[in-house]
C-alpha cells in the first residue's frame, strides 16, 4: 500500500512564502498525477494546482504566477511552493495523488492528512 504524508504548513505574514510537501511511501512505480486542494473558512474546497506524470501543470486563476507545483520522482514527493501569500490563501490544504503501483497497471489513489496554512495580514 501507499501512504501520503504532508508537511510544511504554518503561519506566515502576507507576502511571505511556504512550501508544502506530500511524500509518498510504499510500492510505487511512478506518479500518475497529483492535485493540491484547499478549503478556506466558509468556502468550498477548490482545486489549487495539478501536475501529471509528464510534468503538465494547471493552476487555479487565483494562484497563477504565485504558486508552483512540482514533483520529485526520485523522492516520490510532490511540492506546492506558495509565494506572495495573501490572507485569502488561508485554509486547509490537502494533496491527492494517484500512483502506478505495479507494472501490470494497478493504481492507488489517496489523500494526505492535510496541512493548515494561515496567512496574516
Amino acid at each position: 500500500q501507499v501512504q501520503l504524508v504532508e508537511s510544511g504548513g504554518g503561519l506566515v505574514q502576507a507576502g511571505g512564502s511556504l512550501r508544502l510537501s506530500c511524500a509518498a511511501s510504499g510500492t510505487i512505480v511512478k506518479l500518475n498525477y497529483m492535485d493540491w486542494y484547499r478549503q478556506g473558512p466558509g468556502k468550498r474546497r477548490e482545486l489549487v494546482a495539478a501536475i501529471t506524470s509528464d510534468g503538465t501543470t494547471n493552476y487555479a486563476d487565483s494562484v497563477k504566477g504565485r504558486f508552483t507545483i512540482s514533483n520529485d520522482n526520485a523522492k516520490n514527493t510532490g511540492y506546492l511552493q506558495m509565494n506572495s501569500l495573501k490572507p485569502e490563501d488561508s485554509g486547509f490544504y490537502n494533496c491527492n495523488a494517484e500512483y502506478l503501483i505495479s507494472q501490470v497497471g494497478s493504481t492507488w489513489n489517496g489523500w494526505g492528512q492535510g496541512s493548515q496554512v494561515t496567512v496574516s495580514s
